[in-house]
């Protein structure tokens, strides 16, 4: 990942960036060619601190054969994103960008025991259960034993340590202060969620600026 200085973030800022979202695409070379695939996971720890990312593929997807415990995947967690008109900008002279916020985590992958699978399957409704409060959350503990021995059957957990941590959070950190507000405000005027979100993370960054929209600022959007 190329990371400009402004953008870098920190490792503890990364993971737990990666945590909260728990989906990505995790890619992987076959000797001729990257294979990925979208999937949801986990953020766990060993005993001496590293990182773990526990999930699972279908049986049948081509990933399931390259977890060998050496080669190196690579699992891309990225957030919301927005397009960033020149005409926002209070300075003259500009380009438009894209804001975002994305982390690379890079390690060795390998296949899970049978224990281990059970316990990441636990682990992950868990996680995304939780989110979903009040809602009762829902266990495995509903299924029959028989669906969930099949459904076992049918995929391949997988458990990748994590040896490289890279993050790139692009929100126009290298801009002045009026920039940053002027893009502030007209992100958080779309109806764009993914642009509001942004608006967010960049109004976070600076809380001590005005970001009181005068009258006029801008036209209305369309």
């Amino acid at each position: 990942m190329y990371v400009p200085p402004p953008f870098k973030s920190d490792r503890s800022q990364c993971l737990a960036f990666a945590a909260a979202r728990g989906f990505g695409l995790v890619c992987a070379h076959d000797g001729r060619k990257p294979v990925a695939s979208p999937l949801p996971f986990a953020v766990g720890y060993s005993s001496n601190g590293t990182p773990l990312l526990s999930f699972h593929v279908a049986r049948g997807n081509p990933l399931a054969a390259l977890a060998d415990s050496r080669t190196s995947w690579l699992m891309a967690v990225s957030g919301p994103g927005a397009y960033v008109s020149a005409d926002w900008y209070a300075s003259p002279d500009q380009v438009p960008t894209w804001l975002y916020q994305s982390v690379h985590l890079t390690g060795a992958a390998a296949v899970m025991s049978e224990a281990e699978l059970d316990s990441h399957l636990d682990e992950v409704s868990a996680v995304f259960e939780s989110s979903l409060a009040p809602k009762r959350p829902w266990t495995a503990a509903k299924m029959t034993a028989g669906r969930r021995s099949a459904m076992k059957k049918a995929i391949v957990g997988v458990m990748m340590r994590v040896d490289l941590v890279e993050g790139s959070f692009k929100l126009n950190q290298h801009k002045s202060d009026a920039d940053h507000v002027a893009v502030a405000i007209a992100l958080a005027r779309q109806g764009d969620p993914a642009a509001q979100e942004i608006a967010a993370q960049m109004i976070a960054l600076r809380p001590q600026l005005d970001y009181i929209e005068p009258a006029t600022a801008f036209a209305p959007a369309l």
